[in-house]
């Protein structure tokens, strides 16, 4: 008996059984990896500009330091610095212009004091003008536009804005928000791609191509995925719109940041540091007797004074020192007495307004100084080689010679509704408190999804689920993404 072997056309049109859907891990990473690479290709430019920018910024605390050595430092003479009210006075008399809002005594015997006078023609709003005196002599040693409690002249000033918002204003700050909205889910994205790969897959030596670089990428991610994240959530801390959903929350559990209360009587119910007075910045007592009473209250170097808001404020002195150990006590002294009202000590901050203050100082570069500054330029070079390395990948993936095509469409249809559904959840709340996270998402999402079922209706379905020669070529897609 002869047994006649089936045609190939016999063999094509046997129906074969569907694949399993996979579970767990399996079925959420096709879902993991389209996010990475969207997000990662999306919005790569803009964390390109917050890495360099950033870069610069860091750099900026040491350049300020040579540029503008004349202004800030001066000859270590001795401990004879002269009474504060006559270093003020001999501000004044060089640039009688403006109002006293603050004074920064000279905080080492090598550098000079700081008269900060606001109002002044030409200089820009938000900004004072910080006029240089030698403690020793009363030699004005010069003038520039500072900004912020940092203190940042005019050099840090231009960087720390251009890294901020392009000096773009308000709007500008949105390219930032949204860098640092999407920089941790793309590192903790990128996180879990690489410990889900085979070991072999993760080896750098002895590879070339797109392998290598996709070794170097994941290498270097790992290593740096702590300090992305650590960068995200602090920049977010001070954005627009997460930053002000934080500070409801941090208000609503009683942890935002308290201030010493700086009314003159001692009636608990306002506070003093909005603005000085004009003239001298000498009231009642003088500067003189308010820094006294203050040091006598264990407020050391350094310090600014701010003189009081009207009649009814009273001084306040507080600590400006962001390096390790932080130095943010207050205290509040009449003007009329001289005697301390009230005195706030960071170490009664609540936890949250710690770590906020803590973070902030880590992620700007001043809480350990130098060292800090350092780690931070090289976690912005490693953001650079990153995003490098990862237009590259998707160039060699279309074999060296044009960008290959995305990976494929239709993840979230592998995944079960059991972990679909809290997820979805999770990511909306997420996306409320970040709102530059969840509304581009959204929108990516129903794009994906319109973009799937028109390539559904024309027959050219492109993701894992579909069967055919499309699903081919969806499976090498989905092989180069390996």
């Amino acid at each position: 008996m002869t047994i006649t072997p089936p045609t190939r056309t016999e063999e094509a049109v046997r129906p074969t059984a569907a694949p399993p859907r996979p579970g767990g891990w399996a079925s959420l990473r096709p879902l993991v990896l389209r996010l990475h690479f969207y997000a990662g290709l999306l919005v790569a430019p803009f964390l390109l500009v917050a890495a360099t920018t950033g870069f610069l910024y860091a750099g900026s605390f040491q350049a300020e330091q040579i540029v503008y050595a004349d202004e800030m430092t001066v000859p270590a003479v001795g401990d004879a610095k002269m009474p504060i009210s006559e270093q003020v006075a001999a501000a004044r008399e060089a640039h009688p212009r403006g109002a006293v809002s603050a004074v920064r005594p000279s905080p080492q015997d090598d550098a000079t004091t700081r008269v900060l006078l606001s109002g002044v023609p030409g200089v820009g709003e938000g900004h004072t003008l910080a006029v240089f005196v030698d403690p020793y002599t009363g030699e004005v040693r010069g003038a520039l536009e500072q900004y912020g409690s940092a203190g940042a002249l005019p050099l840090r000033t231009w960087i720390d804005e251009f890294h901020r918002d392009l000096h773009l204003g308000d709007t500008g700050r949105l390219y930032s928000e949204l860098a640092a909205s999407w920089l941790w889910v793309i590192a903790a994205g990128g996180l879990v791609l690489w410990f889900s790969r085979r070991r072999a897959l993760r080896t750098v030596r002895g590879t070339s191509g797109r392998r290598r670089s996709l070794g170097l990428h994941g290498t270097i991610g790992v290593w740096a995925a702590a300090g992305f994240v650590f960068l995200s959530v602090t920049g977010l801390t001070w954005s627009t719109y997460a930053g002000a959903h934080i500070d409801e929350l941090r208000t609503s559990l009683g942890h935002s940041t308290p201030s010493v209360a700086a009314s003159a009587g001692g009636d608990h119910g306002g506070h003093g540091a909005a603005a000085g007075s004009g003239g001298s910045g000498e009231h009642g007592v003088g500067l003189d007797k308010v820094l006294a009473a203050a040091r006598a209250e264990g407020l050391g170097d350094p310090v600014e004074i701010v003189p009081p808001a009207d009649a009814s404020s009273a001084y306040v002195v507080k600590q400006v020192q962001r390096s390790w150990p932080e130095k943010q006590d207050s205290a509040a002294i009449d003007p009329a007495t001289g005697a301390v009202t009230d005195v706030l000590r960071f170490a009664d901050y609540p936890l949250l307004a710690k770590l906020t203050r803590w973070g902030i100082d880590l992620h700007t570069g001043v809480l350990f100084g130098l060292v800090n500054q350092i780690a931070l330029m090289l976690l912005a070079l490693c953001l650079i080689v990153l995003i490098v390395l990862g237009y590259r990948m998707w160039w060699q993936r279309g074999r060296g010679s044009a960008f290959g095509r995305p990976v494929p469409r239709g993840g979230w249809a592998q995944v079960p509704p059991r972990l679909l559904v809290p997820l979805l959840a999770v990511v909306a709340v997420i996306g409320y408190f970040v709102p530059l996270l969840g509304l581009p998402l959204a929108a990516f999402v129903v794009v994906d999804v319109v973009l799937g079922e028109i390539a559904h209706r024309r027959g050219r379905r492109t993701y894992g689920t579909a069967d055919g020669p499309a699903d081919a070529a969806s499976a090498g897609a989905a092989g180069a993404a390996e």
